[in-house]
């Protein structure tokens, strides 16, 4: 009997649809993975912004992950906006008690809009107990800033900055934890992102044109997420970060032509499916 490659999407809720586990299952399902998801906080958002965030009680997080890792299974497992202390550690328990390995941990601290989305004391409980046991991280370079300590001026930091989280996250786990380091935050023609394969010891350039769209809600999602789904269909690591690299870049240029809401709206998940017909 077949069976999809699984995904289990550890997340908030985004009520716009643009971003949190909303943008996780497009993107997952648009990549081809069947996705699998464990609410972490429902956020009243839109377009515009954040108006409350409620995060959920710790112990029904984590029976979410035992429910659909003890039924359903997970060939790979992202996680999003985790929203307080104790949150990380309930999910950092449950997938060290299940033993998983293939995480993809997207550092999400703050909304496009500017709103916080994890409370300041989690950030180093993540840094400290969580980071170090993902494969792979995906910070933009605030919330790489946040948690190497080093700040960021241009396109030629990032590499070395990679490779000091890294090195940090894999030392304080014994397991090698790669990073795409993310550059959409430079004013750069041409985005850089740089993934160091910590596996491998070596750095995969990721390159794309800056598209002039206000549609950039849940990129990060977005991204991690398509990592997650290659990953979880047996890509290597290089071949997941250039593929997602590659879906994240067609969605922004194709929901450039879109309009939702009045501020910044979604990317195009599903824009091969139109092409298509």
């Amino acid at each position: 009997m077949k069976t999809y490659p699984r995904v289990l999407t550890i997340a908030g809720s985004d009520s716009g649809g643009g971003a949190g586990l909303q943008a996780d299952i497009k993107a997952i399902s648009a990549t081809g993975s069947y996705a699998a998801s464990a609410v972490t906080a429902v956020t009243v958002q839109n377009t515009l912004g954040v108006r409350e965030v409620v995060c959920m009680e710790p112990r029904i997080v984590g029976a979410q992950i035992d429910a659909v890792l003890d039924d359903i299974g997970a060939d790979a497992v992202k996680i999003g906006m985790l929203g307080s202390a104790d949150v990380v550690r309930a999910v950092a328990s449950r997938l060290l008690a299940h033993d998983v390995r293939n995480i993809v941990l997207d550092p999400v601290m703050v909304a496009t809009s500017g709103d916080n989305l994890l409370e300041v004391p989690a950030v180093r409980v993540l840094a400290d107990e969580l980071a170090p046991y993902a494969r792979v991280i995906t910070p933009n370079i605030p919330e790489a800033e946040v948690l190497s300590g080093r700040k960021v001026s241009s396109q030629d930091d990032l590499k070395p900055l990679a490779l000091a989280l890294s090195r940090s996250l894999s030392t304080r786990s014994g397991r090698p934890v790669s990073v795409l380091m993310k550059a959409g935050h430079l004013e750069d023609e041409t985005l850089t992102d740089w993934f160091y394969n910590a596996e491998e010891g070596h750095f995969v350039e990721l390159r794309s044109r800056r598209v002039d769209s206000p549609n950039t809600h849940g990129t990060g999602c977005t991204l991690s997420s398509a990592f997650a789904s290659f990953l979880a269909q047996g890509y290597g690591l290089d071949e997941s970060a250039q593929r997602a690299k590659a879906y994240i870049s067609a969605a922004i240029e194709s929901g450039s032509g879109y309009q939702i809401g009045h501020g910044h709206g979604p990317v195009d998940h599903f824009f091969a499916q139109k092409k298509n017909n």
